[in-house]
């Protein structure tokens, strides 16, 4: 483990599992933030030297080595500790899959200040491609139906539209920044979950212990989507962790009496077996589906095959 200087307000949390390269590209992105921001790198047991190429060409930034596969949401709760510990106000979690733009820092505190009742910061996610296209940029959770639709600004060109400060359900974990109160009133990430929808669930017990949750349209990156599990379109992660987690969070924050849970079981099924119907891998995509959705009824949560 090395240890880097570390500022006490604003801190950022890049987390990597076998994503070397990804994660070199994303901490040099955040390099060219300093001095507004401190890094954390946590490494998940990454066999491709990860851990060593950052410790080699990133001597300033704090190192943790988890030394085995925690998922997102344990390898995450890492770093936040020790940020927190170090003073943190603000800790922001950055996908190692992103780059950030220089101006993230300013984008999140022009919010922070005119908004002080919010506990998320939403950053606003562009696709890596050129050009890029919108991929977040604000989304509603509605967890009575069970199925929340695309992000605000989805697959569009970006434009003056996605430029304002406005109140959303969830930000997301590619970039979004959460606010030393809000870890304190509503905890951290769930491991349970281990990876996926973890996002959601954070935001909807920050919204429920006070904190409003807000898009901060100054605070951007550009997203290589789903690159720590595959890639969006040719993981099955996506779609197992998906309709696994989204079963268990909403049933755990609104829960509906049988019918009403039955229905709502059927539309978040629906949904994600009409997604994997679109994948060149349908099978495999159909079966992490079926499974994804069985384990959440029998409550089978962690990482996935592992019970």
């Amino acid at each position: 483990m090395s240890a880097g200087s570390i500022g006490p307000a604003w801190q950022a949390v890049v987390l990597s599992w076998n994503g070397r390269e990804d994660t070199l590209l994303c901490l040099a992105s955040l390099r060219a933030v300093a001095p507004k921001i401190s890094i954390i790198c946590v490494d998940n047991g990454s066999v491709d030297g990860t851990a060593e190429a950052v410790r080699e060409q990133f001597p300033e930034v704090t190192l943790i080595e988890a030394g085995g596969n925690l998922g997102y949401s344990g390898g995450n709760n890492l770093g936040i500790r020790r940020a927190l510990d170090a003073g943190a106000r603000w800790v922001v979690l950055v996908n190692n899959d992103a780059t950030v733009d220089p101006g993230i820092i300013d984008g999140f505190e022009e919010v922070a200040r005119a908004r002080p009742d919010a506990g998320l910061l939403a950053g606003t996610v562009l696709t890596a491609e050129d050009p890029p296209v919108v991929w977040f940029a604000g989304q509603r959770v509605n967890l009575r139906l069970g199925y929340s639709g695309r992000p605000r600004g989805y697959g569009r060109a970006d434009g003056p539209e996605y430029a304002r400060c406005i109140d959303t359900d969830r930000a997301v974990g590619a970039l979004m920044a959460i606010s030393r109160e809000a870890l304190a009133a509503a905890g951290l990430l769930d491991e349970d979950l281990f990876a996926y929808v973890e996002d959601v669930d954070l935001a909807v017990r920050a919204r429920r212990a006070g904190f409003a949750v807000v898009v901060a349209p100054g605070a951007r990156a550009r997203h290589r989507v789903s690159a720590s599990t595959g890639g969006e379109a040719s993981s099955t992660h996506t779609l197992y962790y998906g309709v696994r987690n989204t079963v268990v969070v909403f049933e755990r924050h609104a829960p509906l009496g049988r019918p009403g849970t039955l229905l709502r079981r059927a539309v978040i099924l629906t949904t994600f077996g009409l997604h994997a119907l679109t994948r060149t891998d349908r099978r495999a995509a159909l079966s992490a589906v079926r499974t994804g959705f069985t384990d959440a009824l029998r409550g089978r949560l962690g990482e996935r095959g592992v019970h």
